[in-house]
């Protein structure tokens, strides 16, 4: 089964209606979409996998062999007989891109902090067309996605717009550790621009692990646990994990428009049915952050129930 594929440029012309019908339902059943035809120019993306995969060869690499995971699964096969699993740690490079760091981006790989400014630039514009689809198919006023992650106001650039670039390098016993633990993504919009060629990137699909299979150049959507709270559990955030592979240095280029620190998150108004009302509390985004991050590869539903409720 694979994950669904929106051709974005039909949300404009004759075949709006049926495809803000499709993107509804991708938000409701499955919580992660692919987009092509997105606005996003072929070149710059072409740009961005190269200045990324250069960025690991030649500033990341040999940090990675010394890295925690590398030491840690090394310890683990020295022994005589060994069923154990490394838990704690993922098989992952990673490192985060914000305006607020700009000075501390990479630095030794040509055109890396040119090309990465510019494909922040065009997926924040992205990201903001995406929740307007969102609003309009959950029937809220346009922005009001946004508004709320700025924390209540309509211009303010309050919401944080965060990067994180990953590879996940060839590892000799996949089975022994993950890529990435299962977890729910905690914010808003996440925009994932993944690798075209090496997958293993799985969600979770009615208790059936998923592949999101590499599509060339599309961007891969997918709704955070403040979706959910926003929408009344109407939009799902989703499982997903990444699972190490012995083949292949698999590049992740995950972006995340998420609320204020200070943003009060709760259940819109306008998607309150009288006889049920809100399946979520009220919650400063700061404040559930301090839980998710004890709690983050834990069930969600208790996240929810943990914060202090405003």
């Amino acid at each position: 089964m694979a994950i669904p594929v929106i051709d974005f440029s039909k949300t404009e012309g004759e075949e709006r209606s049926r495809t803000l019908a499709e993107i509804a339902h991708c938000c409701e059943e499955w919580g992660f979409f692919q987009l092509v035809n997105h606005g996003i120019s072929e070149e710059l993306l072409e740009r961005v996998k190269k200045v990324a995969s250069e960025c690991y060869k030649v500033e990341r690499e040999a940090g990675f062999e010394e890295s925690e995971p590398v030491k840690k699964l090394k310890e683990l096969m020295e022994k005589e007989s060994c069923d154990e699993r490394i838990e704690d740690v993922d098989w992952e490079d990673v490192f985060l891109l914000t305006d607020d760091n700009a000075d501390q981006w990479p630095s030794k790989t040509a055109g890396f902090r040119e090309t990465m400014k510019e494909y922040r630039s065009e997926l924040k514009k992205l990201a903001m067309r995406v929740m307007e689809t969102m609003d309009e198919n959950l029937g809220l006023p346009k922005g009001y996605m946004k508004k709320a992650f700025n924390g209540g106001e309509e211009e303010e650039d309050a919401a944080f717009f965060g990067t994180k670039v990953s590879h996940y390098p060839p590892c000799p016993e996949p089975e022994k550790v993950a890529g990435l633990r299962a977890h729910t993504d905690a914010g808003g919009v996440i925009l994932l621009f993944q690798d075209d060629e090496v997958e293993s990137l799985q969600i979770l699909k009615d208790g059936v692990w998923l592949d999101v299979q590499p599509l060339k150049n599309a961007i891969v959507i997918n709704t955070g646990d403040q979706v959910e709270v926003l929408s009344n559990g109407r939009y799902k955030s989703v499982w997903h994990r990444i699972l190490a592979t012995p083949h292949g240095n698999r590049r992740s280029i995950a972006s995340f428009y998420n609320p204020s620190i200070e943003a009060t998150i709760h259940p819109a108004s306008q998607l309150l049915a009288e006889e049920a009302g809100a399946g979520y509390p009220s919650f400063v985004f700061g404040d559930y952050m301090s839980v998710y991050a004890e709690q983050k590869f834990l069930p969600k539903e208790p996240r929810f129930q943990a914060v202090k409720a405003v």
